[in-house]
């Protein structure tokens, strides 16, 4: 796999999908609110997708090393979880992530993003990636979701990077136990809304209960 400098951009968020997540209608039989829907701009292409997803949290410590952070475990910014990882259809492996800083930005940080960013403010998701089980995971990269102080999503899909926030992925050499990378992912929300946190969702279990590190 030959690692690629070049981000691709994309950007969720119309303000036809605003007011959808603000008039969501209640669900006829059990009181609750549906799921808000967001529309997906990509590469020319729309799609409609469900609301982020929210997972059950279970306060715990954080891992120790070599210990497997289990789904639904909540962290505070700076501490670690140790989490299966599982790369395109060949990497395996086990990997720490630590989210070390949660910081908002400027609508103006967005200005490659065009008309689609208006009301929108961007969130850096500071991260620092340690390879444990030693496996070759070679060029790999890591996702994170913000998600609001209500533990929800923001409303807001966005990914690629801005001069502020610059997407890495690992090096040739994230082969051995004790490798190290660091990164920043882009994220963003309304404006005037604010991120509490942010959440793992990959993989078994966590799909369901995503790990979250809040402020």
């Amino acid at each position: 796999m030959q690692h690629s400098t070049t981000s691709r951009r994309a950007l969720v968020a119309s303000a036809g999908a605003l007011a959808l997540l603000l008039s969501a209608c209640g669900d006829a039989t059990s009181g609750t609110a549906a799921p808000a829907a967001t529309t997906e701009a990509t590469a020319g292409t729309t799609t409609s997708s469900a609301a982020s997803k929210t997972g059950s949290a279970t306060s715990a410590a954080p891992a120790a090393p070599g210990d497997v952070t289990a789904p639904g475990t909540k962290l505070k910014v700076g501490e670690r979880a140790v989490v299966p990882f599982k790369y395109g259809t060949d990497k395996n492996g086990t990997i720490a992530i630590t989210v070390t800083a949660i910081e908002q930005g400027d609508n103006a940080d967005l200005a490659a993003f065009g008309e689609k960013a208006k009301g929108i403010t961007p969130f850096y998701i500071r991260v620092s990636v340690e390879n444990v089980g030693g496996t070759d995971l070679a060029y790999s990269s890591v996702s994170l979701r913000a998600v609001g102080p209500d533990g929800k999503g923001t409303g807001v899909i966005i990914s690629g990077e801005t001069a502020q926030c610059q997407s890495e992925s690992a090096k040739k050499d994230f082969t051995t136990a004790g490798a190290k990378f660091e990164t920043c992912v882009l994220q963003g929300a309304r404006e005037g809304a604010s991120v509490g946190g942010a959440t793992f969702d990959k993989g078994d279990g966590y799909d369901k209960s995503p790990v979250t590190w809040t402020k």
